[in-house]
């Protein structure tokens, strides 16, 4: 049966049963002791975490022996491939990718139809759209959500408080006016280098927009859209809050690194993810304790902006010996156990915005998981790599920082992302 087809049965059985229970002949999957070959990234789970794992499952899932082998990020990718042609059940049971990559595996074969086990056993309506939605490719469920990271605004309070800032910004206007606060004294308000597009998307989605879009559903034929008027008005909105810093126009935020200049002590605020913190601490020790946390500010109150949700999902190989047994680690990994456990460990957000409590009392992941739940991730083409390999978003945005015509230049880039999600290649 075609992918596509398996995922419309697996959806209604799931909906329309009122008794499905495990080991009743819908997961294939043998009987007796065998070794469930997992396939995690490095530095996405501590050591200790995954010693802990592995004991707790084994005694709870009795004939099952875990062998989670850590993988490297380089290369990566082409492992995974062969491993997804690998027949004969000689490769992983579960996989752990990138969450905007499961739809490129998806269209080059080879993942296991989820779809049946997420409605039926794993909660997919709570999930965080920013991990589901990546995961979910022609109306089937590939990936499962496992852990998410967003960016959030990292602040000094020193500064903060010497602007006479009592509490942090809730909206963009809020945002935009403590900013120009800030930026005065030889200080710059916020530290936003030009070519930030990560932080872009999120403010052409709270505008309605989008970075391209597919004609429809299911089509593969997918369009540029920077040149929307919705995508245009976070354009807008970027450049006047980049304005009130010294972030350079023509490069990302690594180059050079903003947690080194945010580190010199005359920033503001940054946009980054909360572990960016280390590595301000690090090169400025003085700063440990004088960093703060808030979501990035949306156009009204009470509801942050959009961000770009990164983090992984796990997957399970079509060619998979024991299905049965994958989706048994899935679904603890993925479940509210060892979520409160990951999240705790390693300040990620859990992949349910029920469970961000398990992160109330970390300052920078309690912030990151208020955005998570407004979370969004990339174009789900299986062609989105070939925009980032040669991003035309981050030329735009120089363009128009620099004096350019946006709508003009909105237009150069939307064609060129059009051109490489062609799935002709044209």
């Amino acid at each position: 049966m075609k992918p596509h087809h398996r995922a419309a049965a697996s959806l209604a059985l799931a909906l329309s049963s009122t008794v499905l229970v495990a080991g009743c002949g819908v997961l294939p999957g043998g009987d007796g002791s065998r070794t469930v070959t997992v396939w995690l990234m490095k530095g996405s789970a501590s050591p200790e975490f995954v010693e802990r794992f592995t004991s707790d499952f084994e005694k709870e899932h009795d004939g099952i022996d875990l062998d989670i082998r850590i993988q490297e990020w380089t290369g990566i990718g082409a492992k995974v491939k062969k491993a997804l042609k690998e027949e004969g059940g000689d490769g992983p049971e579960v996989i752990e990718v990138g969450n905007t990559q499961v739809a490129q595996y998806v269209d080059e074969g080879g993942l296991y139809d989820l779809t049946l086990e997420s409605a039926r056993d794993l909660g997919m309506n709570d999930w965080l759209p920013g991990l589901a939605e990546p995961g979910r490719y022609r109306g089937a469920q590939y990936g499962i959500p496992w852990y998410a990271a967003n960016r959030v605004v990292i602040y000094n309070k020193d500064l903060f408080a010497q602007a006479g800032i009592k509490t942090p910004p809730r909206t963009r206007d809020e945002w935009i006016a403590a900013t120009e606060k800030l930026n005065t004294g030889g200080k710059q308000g916020i530290y936003l280098a030009g070519q930030d597009w990560y932080t872009l998307a999120g403010f052409i989605w709270d505008e309605g927009g989008d970075l391209a879009k597919e004609t429809k559903e299911s089509s593969g034929d997918w369009r540029g859209t920077l040149h929307t008027d919705a995508a245009l008005r976070g354009m807008e909105f970027y450049k006047q809050l980049q304005a009130l810093g010294e972030g350079p126009r023509d490069a990302d935020e690594e180059h050079p690194s903003q947690a080194g200049v945010f580190a010199g002590g005359d920033v503001a605020q940054i946009v980054a993810v909360p572990g960016a913190a280390r590595a301000i601490e690090e090169k400025n020790p003085k700063l440990k304790g004088k960093l703060g946390y808030f979501p990035i500010p949306g156009k009204k109150a009470g509801k942050p902006a959009a961000v770009f949700t990164g983090g992984s999902d796990l997957v399970v190989p079509e060619h998979s010996k024991d299905h049965k047994g994958a989706v048994e680690v899935i679904e603890a990994l993925a479940g509210k156990k060892w979520q409160t456990d990951l999240a705790r460990t390693m300040n990620y957000v859990p992949n349910k915005a029920k469970l961000a409590s398990a992160v109330a009392d970390e300052e920078g992941s309690a912030a990151m998981a208020v955005g998570a739940a407004n979370g969004r991730a990339t174009p789900n083409s299986p062609r989105w790599a070939e925009v980032e390999a040669d991003n035309p978003i981050k030329g735009y945005m120089t363009k128009v920082l620099t004096g350019g015509d946006p709508a003009t230049e909105a237009r150069k880039a939307s064609a060129r992302i059009t051109r490489a999600l062609d799935v002709g290649g044209l």
